[in-house]
């Protein structure tokens, strides 16, 4: 085929094509939407809507009918779409869980919500097995249950309105005997001091004061062989560290906190952070000090825990110390016999040393030798409180404090001086 009779071939086959094409989308635009055909009739096969009338439930393109006011017979027409997001966040705000302990034949049991902390102010209901219901009568979102039989036992919440309960409940083991090892949730026990009336809560007599004379020593003194240092807590309010340093003090034995005197609530000292990363920035060597109101090994180990945890970040040169010192007639823990309050002091020590650091027992001359039955401690490290020249103490100690009357650069008010013969 020459050329000119292919060109023709090619421009037939075109022409084809368009025509084709053009009668298509004509067909299409004369029957979409059953649009009227040419001559204003509604095209074969069209539908036109009567009024009150719709396609598939009634609706065309979007309305329908044309009822206007149809929405008013609409029962959920005004109810707000749900947000799953929005839902789903709810959820998980409401949301409660359990948080169950045993140290010895007990349970303490934690409502926490989303942040982790005891929800308050709620009358919470826990069903222990076949052992029936426990409220949280005080409303503070923790139930403690003692004298339990050893074993296993499902711990279940009843259900709150407004909140969203575990379902299932959880299993738990009650313990037989104490272990003392450090109990791991304890900081949701631990309370700042504003949480507490500090007055009645923080309070000790030392027996030390009235057991001195007139020989106390009230400077800081350099012993050979031995190092010099104080102890503080946050009575002693804010301390100029630097100056304390450039004054000679060696050393620091720092409150970490207390067990309330009343309620035996467990409390941060307010300024134990503070004097922590004070003294070891100007190169002071620290150990920390807890006061004591524990009545059983097992508020001991609560105790101990309570430490571990504040001092975890922080690394200590000197023992962990149990302050054991009492408060009054109105104290906890005073009435206490001089072997339980050694087992106080042992449980306390065991459980330190459980978690890697050394422990020791702090006290007076007269606290040690009536208060306290020594035999079992003696392995531990004594720090003895006796304010006179020469201690009258015929028991070893490792660390001595003879003042609680000391004048040192950057502290305000008196300041407790002690002398350590620790390497």
């Amino acid at each position: 085929m020459d050329s000119k009779l292919r060109r023709t071939a090619i421009l037939s086959s075109l022409a084809v094509i368009l025509l084709v094409s053009f009668l298509v989308l004509g067909a299409n635009d004369g029957n979409r939407g059953g649009g009227p055909a040419p001559g204003g009739r509604p095209s074969q096969g069209a539908e036109t809507p009567s009024a009150g009338s719709g396609g598939v439930n009634g609706q065309i393109n979007g309305q329908i009918g044309n009822d206007l006011s149809a929405f008013l017979r609409d029962d959920s027409f005004f109810d707000p779409e749900k947000d799953p997001v929005l839902e789903s966040i709810k959820d998980k705000i409401n949301r409660l869980s359990l948080v169950v302990t045993s140290v010895e034949k007990d349970l303490r049991i934690q409502v926490v919500g989303r942040d982790g902390k005891p929800v308050a102010g709620k009358e919470f209901l826990v069903e222990l097995g076949d052992m029936g219901q426990y409220e949280d009568l005080d409303q503070d979102g923790i139930i403690y249950i003692e004298g339990l039989a050893a074993g296993e036992y499902l711990v279940k919440l009843k259900p709150v309105e407004g909140f969203r309960v575990p379902e299932n409940g959880i299993k738990v083991r009650v313990k037989d005997k104490v272990e003392y090892l450090p109990i791991e949730d304890i900081e949701l026990l631990i309370r700042a001091e504003a949480d507490v009336d500090a007055e009645r809560e923080d309070a000790a007599v030392k027996d030390a004061l009235t057991d001195g004379d007139e020989t106390e020593i009230r400077s800081l003194q350099k012993v050979s062989g031995a190092r010099t240092g104080i102890d503080v807590s946050g009575k002693n309010g804010e301390i100029d560290w630097k100056k304390v340093g450039d004054a000679g003090v060696e050393f620091a034995i720092i409150r970490a906190g207390y067990r309330g005197a009343v309620t035996g609530s467990l409390v941060e000292d307010p300024f134990f952070e503070e004097n922590m990363k004070g003294a070891a920035a100007n190169g002071i060597s620290v150990g920390v000090y807890f006061s004591t109101q524990a009545v059983n090994e097992v508020e001991a180990v609560e105790e101990a825990s309570a430490v571990l945890r504040l001092i975890r970040d922080y690394e200590l040169d000197f023992p962990v110390f149990l302050d054991t010192e009492g408060v009054g007639i109105d104290g906890r823990a005073d009435a206490l016999d001089a072997e339980t309050r050694a087992m106080v002091c042992e449980a306390f020590c065991r459980t330190v040393e459980s978690g890697g650091y050394d422990a020791g027992v702090y006290g007076s001359r007269h606290w040690f030798g009536e208060r306290l039955k020594m035999d079992g401690l003696q392995d531990y490290h004594i720090w003895l409180a006796e304010y006179r020249s020469i201690p009258r103490y015929e028991g070893y100690y490792h660390m001595w404090q003879y003042t609680s009357k000391a004048a040192v650069d950057g502290i305000s008010g008196n300041v407790n001086m002690n002398v350590s013969y620790m390497e």
